[in-house]
């Protein structure tokens, strides 16, 4: 292990004697027992139960929100048909591609602003006046510049994506401790290295936020464009089954996007953990 890499490694280690503060911290540390993890579910299990109870009871009218066991059928029988993986499938495609396109953009625009105050200079503010921009506002000049094809839902989400994600990297870059960037000069790290090896692990985190709060932001992009001249998607399976007061498809698709959003979170924290294992609020002992 190199000098450098000793001190970064002290740097983030927690302190040998427990204080009030560290213990205050630790619980905010990310990752659940499995106990812990069960008694997380129980309030939403309740709310399932409490929810067909009162549907069975009929105290809530089926066209107004239909009973769970009724949203399952609903969806197995979508299922058999093949309408409702070939309506996720290509929702989850075009979400990928946007991701892929928007977190690539935001990325290099954040790591050009957190080096460089010329680049802040000429990129922050247009991207800030952007990012204000609500996205209602923009679906008619995108249906303008790419027409209802995918073009136009890629793009939306490519945009909602970019802005977690530079901010976060803008961030997680300005924060690295410059003694750190100082001891790894004195050292003879060239421009690269100290990118590679104190800059980029020590912004990491941040990041990490920043891809967990564009995932969230991409299905809130993508539901707005399938709503648009849609031929497939959920939300074009959601908005077929409006016209035809289909509430209980419609509560299917929002079942499902919950269902994402939980299992797209849980694969941002498990990346968390792999890449973070070197961080005390990340590795094994965030999980103790």
């Amino acid at each position: 292990m190199s000098n450098v890499d000793y001190v970064i490694q002290q740097e983030y280690r927690a302190p040998a004697t427990p204080t009030p503060a560290r213990n205050a911290s630790a619980i905010a540390k990310p990752g659940l027992k499995p106990n812990l993890i069960v008694l997380s579910w129980i309030a939403p299990i309740i709310l399932i139960v409490v929810w067909e109870a009162l549907a069975q009871a009929g105290w809530l009218s089926p066209q107004v929100l239909p009973a769970p066991s009724k949203v399952l059928r609903t969806a197995w029988k979508l299922t058999l048909s093949g309408s409702l993986l070939n309506d996720l499938g290509v929702s989850l495609l075009r979400a990928a591609a946007g991701f892929a396109i928007g977190g690539s953009i935001g990325f290099i625009l954040g790591t050009l602003v957190g080096f460089s105050r010329i680049a802040e200079a000429l990129i922050d503010r247009s991207v800030q006046m952007i990012r204000a921009i609500p996205f209602l506002a923009l679906v008619p000049l995108v249906i303008v510049w790419f027409g209802v094809g995918e073009g136009q839902k890629i793009f939306l989400v490519s945009l909602g994506v970019a802005f977690p994600i530079y901010i976060n990297t803008t961030l997680g870059i300005r924060q690295i401790d410059p003694k750190l960037i100082e001891l790894g000069r004195v050292q003879g790290l060239s421009t690269l290295q100290l990118i590679r090896r104190i800059i980029l692990p020590g912004a990491l985190p941040s990041i990490l936020t920043g891809v967990r709060y564009s995932l969230a932001t991409a299905w809130l992009a993508l539901v707005v464009a399938e709503t648009v001249g849609a031929q497939s998607g959920l939300g074009f399976l959601a908005m077929d089954a409006r016209e035809f007061l289909r509430t209980d498809v419609i509560v299917l698709t929002i079942a499902i996007y919950a269902l994402i959003g939980v299992a797209a979170d849980s694969i941002a924290r498990l990346l968390e953990r792999k890449l973070l294992a070197w961080h005390p609020n990340y590795g094994k002992g965030a999980r103790s």
